[in-house]
Parts: structure tokens; sequence; C-alpha cells
């Protein structure tokens, strides 16, 4: 049987979760005000640094209960929670009161990077996805949705002691991942990378030396023959962060830097880089955007020009798509239709 850590350390429980009022917090963006379909941007907010208590953050302001029904009745297992992007999507799916369940390795990074959490908003079950065995069907009981995140380093490094190598992270992990889950979860969303359908060209030919991209396409490959609803995100080259050194509080104010205007793309053909606070924020959206379905999306993030910054900034549209689902919903459309 799987095992299973709450990190309020009380006694387990997967019976749905009821938010009240003073319960609801901000998102991890905001955006008061829309922006035009054609041009995005993700607020540049407070720096790292904070002295205040993860608990104080999560009880700063209430926000619009308007998704209320749709959050409380998900739960969402994370794969790779502790990861660059994957630290992100919990901490923003705790903001919005979004059960999650992460599936981890080591149960005591859960409680480093996101303090101790009710039984109702977080819990954590031990695993290892590249090891078929160890993927209890108890571990995805009550889940809805799935977002994985998990993922190594292109090229040899440290990250690859004990054999956590693209084949066996990007492949079998994730292989024995889409295995493992219940035909009952509503949507996957895997991220992959930008490039892997074309591993033999240059520049990604370098990048798919020792197999990271064949790999990953593979991993995408087989979720969409799987049968089960899903969405991939292809980000380019991850920038900001990881803050993997820090506290929940620390990335609940996590910044895009310079990096603000999204853009979102298909056919494999963007190149560039991307925020991981993008990458997170793109994959929560997509659980909800059903035109999103067995599709795939390549997304960069990429520096304003000062004068176009100023201009949205005093025309209070400096916040860019935020958590707006209706701004990411045209981000992706936009992006179908190009």
């Amino acid at each position: 049987m799987a095992t299973t850590t709450n990190l309020s350390f009380a006694p387990p429980s997967y019976s749905r979760f009821a938010a009240t009022k003073s319960q609801i917090r901000n998102p991890l963006f905001t955006s008061p005000l829309p922006l035009p379909s054609s041009f995005f941007l993700v607020r540049n907010e407070a720096s790292l640094s904070s002295s205040i208590t993860p608990v104080q953050a999560f009880t700063e302001e209430a926000v619009d209960t308007s998704d209320l029904a749709s959050s409380s009745s998900k739960l969402v297992l994370v794969v790779g929670g502790t990861g660059g992007v994957g630290q992100l999507v919990v901490a923003s799916l705790l903001k919005r009161n979004i059960r999650s369940r992460l599936l981890l390795r080591d149960l005591d990074k859960a409680t480093k990077l996101f303090g101790k959490q009710d039984e109702y908003s977080l819990q954590v079950v031990k695993g290892d996805t590249r090891n078929a065995e160890d993927l209890d069907p108890s571990m995805f009981e009550g889940v809805t949705h799935v977002i994985c995140t998990t993922g190594t380093t292109a090229f040899p490094s440290k990250r690859w002691n004990e054999e956590n190598t693209p084949e066996k992270v990007d492949w079998e992990g994730v292989k024995n991942l889409i295995s493992a889950l219940p035909s009952s979860v509503k949507r996957v969303v895997l991220v992959s990378s930008v490039g892997v359908t074309k591993s033999n060209e240059l520049p990604w030919s370098i990048m798919n030396l020792f197999g990271v991209l064949k790999y990953k396409k593979m991993g995408e490959d087989f979720l969409r023959d799987s049968g089960l609803p899903f969405t991939i995100i292809r980000p380019g080259r991850l920038t900001d962060g990881p803050y993997t050194s820090y506290d929940l509080n620390t990335l609940l104010k996590a910044t895009a830097g310079e990096r603000r205007a999204v853009v979102i793309g298909q056919g494999d053909n963007l190149v560039g880089e991307v925020s991981r606070l993008v990458v997170a924020e793109a994959c929560i959206q997509a659980l909800d955007i059903e035109f999103t379905q067995g599709k795939a999306y390549e997304i960069n993030s990429v520096k304003v020009p000062q004068t176009v910054s100023l201009k949205f900034e005093q025309s209070g549209n400096g916040d860019g798509p935020g958590s707006d689902p209706q701004q990411w919903r045209e981000l992706f459309k936009a992006a179908e239709s190009k």
C-alpha cells in the first residue's frame, strides 16, 4: 500500500474539501482589468524575500468565490511537485484552495517547502514513477486531474545520480505513471519541451545528444495513445528559479522578472525561454480549458520593450493574463488560429 503523509500530521482523510469564506485567498497572479487579446503580460510583483510567515501568506485577502464549486471538487495529483515548475504549481493550487496530492520520492521535502497544511488541502504520498511497483492504486483514489512536471538535466550532471537519467525519468517514469492512472481522470497535463519533434535538427540535435528530447517525445506519444484526456505543455528554456531552497511564502512572492509577455504556439516552432511561473500557470489553466484537450502547445515568455511596458502600466493593464481564465483561453485559442 502507498505511504500517505498529511502535512498537518492529522489522520489521513480523502473526503471532499469544503472551504469556508474565510479560507478563500488570492490566486498566485491577479489581473483586475482585461488586456487586449494580442498582448499578455505577467505581473512583476515583490522580490523573493519576505518577513511574513506562510500562514500569513494564505490569509491576506478574500477573492471571488464564483469558481469555488469547481475548485473544491478537484483533487489534483502533482508529480514532480518539489521541482522548479512543480513547486510553483503546488503553491498556486494551495492559494486557490484546490486540493492537491503530491507524489514524491522524499516526503521531507514537501514539509520544508510547503509547511504544515491541513489534510484536505495537501496530501503527500511516497512513490517513484521510475519504479512501476511503487505506484499503488490507492495513490490515485479520488484524483480528478494530474499535472506531471518531472524532469532531469539534458546533459550528464549530479542530478543523474541514482538512475535519474532522461530515459528513466522522461520515458519510463512517464510511461509508468500513465499506465497506473485510472480511466476516470478528467485531464492529464504533461510538461515536455520545445524541440521534441525536431531532435535531429540544429540546435535541438545538440540538446538531444543524450536523448532527452527523444525520451520526452516517447513519453508524449505514450500519453497520446493511452486514451486519457491530456494536454501537453512544451516550454522553452526555463528561467526564474528554481526556488528549491525557499519556503511556500517565498514561492508565492516569486516573480517572472523581465520576461512578462506570454507567447503560446503550436507546431513546435517556438525557440526561446520561458519563466517557470508562466509554465506553472499554463498547466493549471489547461486543466479547465476544454479545447486544449488532446493537443500540445509550446510556450515562451519574452521581455517587454520599455515603451510598451510603460504604456500598459499607465493604462492599468500591466498585470498580464495572471490567473484570469478568459485571458488564458484567448492565449490558447490564438495559438490555434496561427
